[in-house]
């Protein structure tokens, strides 16, 4: 009888194993958000994702850039346009999945709710992330430098060697 109810609980956990591995998490959302320290825009689009905060905190990632003090927060919000064919012509910059909005005003509220539920409810594997796209952007510009170097490296070498060449034949000629 023993037996019996040990392979019975075994038998129910290897059923359940598939369930578990096969159930995934909802990761939450990443939404970039540029801002200016004191830009009153930026403070209003923040008290906004503040509001959301208790209703969908479990579905999005603010994550927060300041660019009027960091220089290298302005350079990758303009990469990030950039890389979306737009401009980013001031702060707040926001971007969530395809979507970006330049500034900030309570009538994007909607909109950006919206965005975050549809982007939310998306395969995690399967969203849009502009950072994925920038980071392999700025990978192919540091390969692409590096093998710059390497061809420069390459040639003075060459040349080196061929003006040592020329001088030792010289200088046995003589």
């Amino acid at each position: 009888m023993k037996k019996l109810k040990f392979l019975f609980v075994m038998l129910i956990g290897i059923l359940l194993v598939p369930c578990t591995v096969l159930a995934k998490d909802k990761k939450p959302v990443n939404v970039y958000f540029f801002y200016g320290n004191g830009c009153p825009h930026c403070a209003e689009a923040e008290e906004f994702f503040d509001s959301i905060e208790d209703e969908l905190g479990d579905q999005f990632n603010i994550k927060a850039y300041e660019t009027w003090y960091d220089s290298d927060n302005v350079d990758l919000m303009n990469d990030v346009a950039e890389a979306r064919k737009e401009e980013a012509d001031g702060v707040p910059y926001i971007i969530i999945g395809n979507q970006s909005w330049n500034g900030y005003t309570s009538s994007y509220d909607d909109e950006i709710i919206d965005k975050i539920k549809s982007e939310y409810e998306k395969d995690a594997d399967n969203r849009y992330d502009i950072m994925n796209y920038v980071e392999a952007l700025n990978k192919n510009a540091k390969d692409n430098y590096a093998a710059d170097i390497a061809v420069v490296i390459a040639l003075v070498l060459v040349v080196s060697g061929i003006g040592l060449g020329i001088w030792f034949a010289r200088s046995r000629a003589n």
